[in-house]
């Protein structure tokens, strides 16, 4: 008999892998191909988004093919909103907003979980409102970009 060998796919291919069924799964996408176009679009469209260690830490944890994709991105001069992550990527895209939506949260929702929570909390600290649900976790908090200034006592003498 006729022994075939077998050759070991590295391990950044197998994670790389594993993202895009999690992504097939989540987003309920037909083929693996359908969910790599997702991934790869709503990637780009966070790199644009991230800057600083948040970009340098996340791009650490994801698998090598998707953290290149995030990498090769030119960050924005400034970020959007959530809402206007969304409508961009609907741009780009050519899908509708809803689509981009849910092509968004079933990306991201993975991301987060690659990511971790403390890391997640600081991507979306650094990011404006809106992206929390995007990550499929809830906005419970005033965001700090939003949060007006405490009021300033009147009544307290000058120095």
């Amino acid at each position: 008999m006729h022994e075939q060998s077998v050759i070991p796919r590295p391990a950044a291919e197998d994670g790389y892998g594993r993202l895009l069924e999690k992504v097939r799964y989540e987003g309920a996408y037909p083929t693996r191909e359908r969910a790599e176009t997702v991934v790869r679009a709503v990637l780009a469209q966070l790199g644009r988004q991230l800057t600083g260690d948040e970009r340098v830490d996340l791009a650490a944890r994801l698998p090598h093919e998707a953290a290149r994709v995030l990498a090769e991105q030119i960050p924005a001069a400034e970020p959007l909103t959530g809402w206007g992550f969304v409508k961009d990527l609907a741009e780009r895209t050519g899908r509708s907003p809803a689509v981009a939506r849910w092509d968004t949260g079933a990306v991201l929702t993975a991301v987060a979980a690659l990511a971790g929570p403390a890391l997640l909390t600081r991507i979306l600290a650094q990011l404006p409102p809106g992206y929390a649900l995007l990550f499929g976790q809830p906005e419970l908090t005033p965001h700090p970009r939003t949060t007006p200034p405490p009021p300033q006592d009147t009544l307290t003498p000058a120095a």
